[in-house]
Formats: C-alpha cells, sequence, structure tokens
C-alpha cells in the first residue's frame, strides 16, 4: 500500500471528513474542521509548515499538521528562543492503526518539512491518558518532557 501525503485544503477538506477516528476522544486529538482552522490560521500568517491529507489507494487515512511554532508560555525550556516545529495534530483512520502506518506518514511528513524549510526540533503534546500514543512517539525518537500544556504532556525530538 502506498502511503501519498498532499496538502489539505478546501478542495479537498470534505475528504478528510471521512478520516474514521470515532474511539478517540477529541480531548486527545482534534478533528478534521478544527485542524482545517489551524491550517488557515498558519496560511493567514505566512507560518511555514503543512496541513497533510493521507491517503492510501486514493482514500484518506490521516491528517498530520506540522509547522512553525509560535511561541507559548507552557513550552519546556528547551524550546525557548529558538525556531522549532510544533505537531498540531496528527490522526490515522482506525482501520489503518497498529500496521507501521502512522510510523510511516509521521517519517515522510517530518522529511518533507525538512527538505522544504530546513531541520528543526519538534514539539508536541500528547494526552495525560493516551499511554499508547506517548510510546509510539518514543519509538519515532521523541522523549517525554514531564512539562505540561494542560492534559497534554510535550513530548520532544530535538536536532543536534
Amino acid at each position: 500500500m502506498e502511503i501519498l501525503l498532499e496538502q489539505l485544503t478546501h478542495d479537498n477538506y470534505m475528504d478528510a471528513l471521512h478520516i474514521n477516528r470515532d474511539d478517540i476522544p477529541e480531548e486527545w486529538v482534534d478533528n478534521a474542521s478544527y485542524l482545517m482552522e489551524v491550517t488557515d490560521y498558519g496560511a493567514e500568517h505566512h507560518l511555514i509548515g503543512h496541513t497533510f491529507l493521507c491517503r492510501a489507494d486514493g482514500k484518506p487515512i490521516g491528517l498530520i499538521v506540522i509547522g512553525e511554532a509560535l511561541a507559548w508560555d507552557t513550552d519546556p525550556v528547551e524550546m525557548r528562543g529558538k525556531p522549532f516545529y510544533r505537531v498540531m495534530g496528527f490522526v490515522v483512520d482506525k482501520a489503518c492503526r497498529n500496521k507501521g502506518i502512522g510510523g510511516e506518514i509521521l517519517e515522510k511528513a517530518i522529511t518533507m518539512v525538512y527538505e522544504e524549510f530546513g531541520r528543526r526540533s519538534i514539539a508536541l503534546g500528547v494526552h495525560k491518558d493516551n499511554i499508547r500514543v506517548g510510546k509510539f512517539y518514543e519509538r519515532h525518537g521523541f522523549r517525554r518532557t514531564g512539562v505540561y500544556e494542560g492534559n497534554d504532556e510535550y513530548y520532544l525530538r530535538l536536532i543536534d
């Protein structure tokens, strides 16, 4: 199965609504509507990065937002005062989980952003109750920080 990443736009947004994520609380990962809003905000403010609609065999199977981070008061100290990327949302259709597809999407998205905009460290938040996803990110080079923004713990993937 070939995984393709394309920019989420208002033209393909309706496809994103077909990603089955009904088993994931919105407190853990935002819905497609909110991720479209984040995408629009980034474009309006000329922030670098991408929101990818991910497809397999033409079917929408995921969304990932990775882009230039605006500074937040809750950011870990390692991220302060330097540019970094933030993953603002990442969801994979429940029929495609536990098959290595999420890892492939994550790594492709990071590679594409690095190739287009340059390498930077990456931060993201994982809901404190979403243990399985925390372990997923650790397998992909992120480390837990013990720093929280609300119910989300920061995970960092630092570059040298």
